[in-house]
């Protein structure tokens, strides 16, 4: 029974790719349909997590990140259980998981094993300038197949412009491929960032915690804490979404002279790294070569406010 569900689902993606890909965004809302929209879905967002206020939890994360010691390096840890992640997770630093994500099937495959198998597979990349639109909801983007986009990104290294990215995308047909660690009690859904060399995702924070699993290739992370969002210039994209416009590896002090003090940690992930990104941190993403990364994000309060009140309605 469960083989034949399998093959009904994978006629019925082959006959509706675009099933796969996400909705484009719709024709711009009214500002009332729009203050309409977000304050509904930061109601939504709040009761997901479990608290009364989305905007009182992002205050409590940048008031716990206060009192955190500062780092200087990301710290890499053996594989652990989920008792021993959420008792360190609960310090609200970051640190990387060795021994683990390389075991996943997916790690396995190169690139032309992906162009073989899942060459079909619809996917939407960020094509032009993705760095200065990265929050904006009509950035420029490109629908094709798992195929076409790693032609498209073939022997790009050298090209001056930066090269389309499919990133933040379900391709869910891979999810059988990896053994996401049972660390929260409820994760969203896995997300892909597939791309060459330059691909790259500008300084943001999200308020959720965050599992980000390199799989294959190398990628420079920057890291700051919640609480230097006082520095980075932050801008809204929605309720646990924010951008920052300050790019730590061109550091333009002139334009943002408050970022010198911004306390930024590098770290380098290599294929087979579980990264732990508590909630509220900056990060910018870059890959230094062909990479394919996954994340998950917790949907539930953020495991460094654990300690509160016993729930979270305070917020």
């Amino acid at each position: 029974m469960r083989k034949n569900s399998t093959g009904s689902q994978k006629a019925q993606e082959a006959a509706h790719p675009a099933r796969l890909l996400p909705p484009r965004p719709e024709t711009p809302l009214s500002p009332e349909d729009a203050l309409a929209r977000k304050q509904a879905r930061e109601q939504k967002d709040a009761e997901v997590r479990g608290v009364a206020s989305i905007a009182a939890m992002r205050d409590a994360i940048k008031q716990a990140s206060r009192s955190l010691p500062a780092i200087s390096e990301v710290p890499r840890v053996a594989a652990l259980d989920a008792a021993a992640f959420n008792a360190l997770a609960a310090k609200g630093l970051p640190f990387i998981i060795t021994g683990l994500v390389g075991k996943w099937p997916l790690c396995a495959l190169t690139p032309q094993d992906l162009r073989a198998e899942f060459g079909e597979l619809p996917v939407r990349a960020r094509v032009g300038d993705y760095v200065n639109t990265a929050f904006a909801p009509d950035r420029a983007m490109q629908d094709m197949s798992l195929r076409e986009y790693l032609d498209l990104t073939a022997g790009t290294e050298t090209d001056p412009d930066l090269p389309p990215y499919v990133g933040n995308l379900e391709m869910r047909p891979l999810n059988r491929l990896c053994h996401w660690p049972a660390y929260f009690k409820k994760m969203g859904p896995p997300r892909f960032w597939l791309g060459p060399a330059r691909t790259v995702t500008p300084l943001h924070c999200d308020y959720d915690d965050n599992i980000f699993a390199q799989i294959r290739g190398v990628k420079r992370i920057f890291l700051a804490p919640p609480h230097h969002d006082e520095f980075l210039y932050p801008r809204e994209a929605n309720a646990i979404l924010f951008g920052s416009p300050f790019d730590p590896e061109a550091p333009d002090f002139d334009q943002f002279p408050l970022a010198r003090q911004a306390a930024l940690t590098e770290c380098i992930m290599q294929a087979g790294e579980l990264l732990y990104v508590p909630a509220g941190w900056y990060h910018q993403v870059r890959a230094l070569t062909f990479s394919l990364s996954a994340n998950r994000w917790a949907r539930a309060q953020p495991l460094v406010l654990r300690d509160e009140a016993p729930t979270a309605t305070h917020f």
